[in-house]
């Protein structure tokens, strides 16, 4: 028997639903909702999401494992580059202008590093990283 996404995401909501609603009335209202879901093509593209996630997990398992730090190590450098910027843009910087302000020297303009951007980088990193503490409360990982 082959694997049907679609009804095992339809039998996963339906499990999230019963714990999530004790109310029989709002119960029966949330699977019908998903029903309809099911019948409009939402759920077949959540299912279609949900395996290109997965897919995209196992390729960063295998990168993550690679012996050369030019495939493995992109990530924590990508985390180092933007802690480092964070540090100099919100903390460093500002102190620097302070002290060197409150002793009368003159400081020639300190570069300014777009917090934006670092944002939305390490936003992604972020992501990550919340998957992998999961993993590690979890016991999944060492």
């Amino acid at each position: 028997m082959a694997f049907d996404p679609i009804s095992a995401a339809l039998g996963i909501g339906e499990k999230l639903i019963d714990r999530l609603w004790p109310d029989p009335a709002q119960r029966d209202s949330a699977k019908l909702e998903l029903l309809k879901m099911q019948q409009t093509g939402e759920l077949a593209q959540l299912a279609s999401d949900t395996q290109l996630a997965k897919g995209q997990l196992a390729i960063n398992a295998k990168e993550a494992a690679h012996s050369n730090i030019f495939v493995s190590g992109w990530r924590p450098f990508i985390g180092w580059v933007c802690g480092a910027a964070f540090a100099y843009a919100l903390v460093l910087q500002p102190m620097m202008v302070f002290i060197l302000a409150a002793s009368g020297k003159v400081l020639p303009p300190l570069p300014n590093i777009d917090t934006n951007l670092l944002g939305w980088a390490l936003g992604g990193i972020l992501g990550l990283g919340t998957m992998r503490t999961t993993e590690k409360i979890k016991g999944v990982t060492k």
